[in-house]
């Protein structure tokens, strides 16, 4: 762990929601915040260095004066964490990829100053949350600040991450989980019956049953791990992504896997972690597996 929140500023409204909320979970690690503000010059023969008065200068004086109203806003939410502010030259998805190596958690708004109106999700987010090296939150609506902790549950060994920090999260925040985990007869494995000389078939309820278990055994042993986070456990018979979508509207955070269970081999981010990151009534975090094809 380094102990380090990474937040992507632009000067747009999103963004600057995205560095309060930065700036509350650098406060409850007890991490440092980095503010980092990307930016591509309109000529790739500008430098980001000292220069002459002139267009350049006052680009980068732009830039600066807005890292430093980042700052100034993350001060003011966590008055007694340690900040600190990068302004490098390239273009945002590739800086912030790279800023995610070094982070714990990686922090960004839900669309930037250069996105298309009609696009719910910015190109930004989606891209971190499907290539970043460390969990990303995508900052949306303001959540509900007694609401608990949703983790989205299918069982997959990519969603393990997802367990394990939606947990870590929790406790943190001093909060309840909530692990959901949502089927429908297309998406859950037909279990076998008893008698292996029967047909296969299952009496009614043995598909509910073996949902239920499934979510049973993917929180063995965390619960042991953090014995102060209340869980809920709740398996509903629906459609995955209305299922998380309508859960988050009374969540303070939704936690997500990057791909699941359900996911084709070719998808980097799954449709129920994109559908949840455009749609969500609170942030949402997005935790990509350790398996690197995920």
């Amino acid at each position: 762990m380094s102990h380090l929140v990474v937040v992507g500023v632009d000067g747009s409204a999103p963004a600057l929601a995205a560095v309060e909320t930065a700036a509350r979970e650098a406060e409850l690690r007890g991490a440092a915040l980095r503010v980092v503000h990307a930016f591509a010059w309109p000529s790739s023969h500008v430098p980001l260095g000292p220069s002459q008065p002139g267009p350049a200068t006052e680009i980068r004086g732009s830039a600066e004066r807005l890292l430093a109203d980042a700052v100034e806003r993350a001060l003011a939410v966590a008055p007694g964490i340690e900040v600190g502010h990068a302004l490098v030259t390239g273009d945002p998805l590739g800086v912030l990829e790279a800023q995610s190596r070094s982070a714990d958690l990686v922090v960004v708004g839900s669309r930037g100053t250069s996105e298309f109106v009609g696009l719910l999700v910015g190109s930004t987010a989606v891209h971190l949350a499907t290539h970043g090296r460390c969990p990303v939150l995508v900052v949306r609506e303001q959540p509900g600040a007694d609401g608990p902790v949703v983790l989205g549950v299918d069982g997959s060994a990519a969603g393990e991450a997802a367990v394990d920090f939606a947990f870590a999260e929790a406790a943190l925040r001093g909060a309840p989980l909530l692990a959901l985990h949502a089927w429908t007869t297309w998406n859950a494995p037909l279990p076998p019956p008893q008698d292996a000389s029967a047909p296969y078939a299952n009496p009614p309820g043995a598909l509910a049953e073996e949902e239920e278990r499934l979510l049973h055994e993917v929180l063995a042993g965390h619960r042991e791990k953090y014995p102060d986070v209340a869980v809920e456990h709740r398996v509903v018979q629906g459609r995955t992504r209305e299922t998380l979508i309508g859960t988050s509207r009374s969540a303070q955070l939704v936690v997500v896997g990057a791909r699941g269970r359900g996911g084709f081999a070719g998808l980097l981010l799954g449709s129920v972690s994109q559908a949840v990151l455009h749609h969500a009534h609170c942030p949402v975090v997005v935790v990509r597996g350790t398996d690197p094809r995920h």
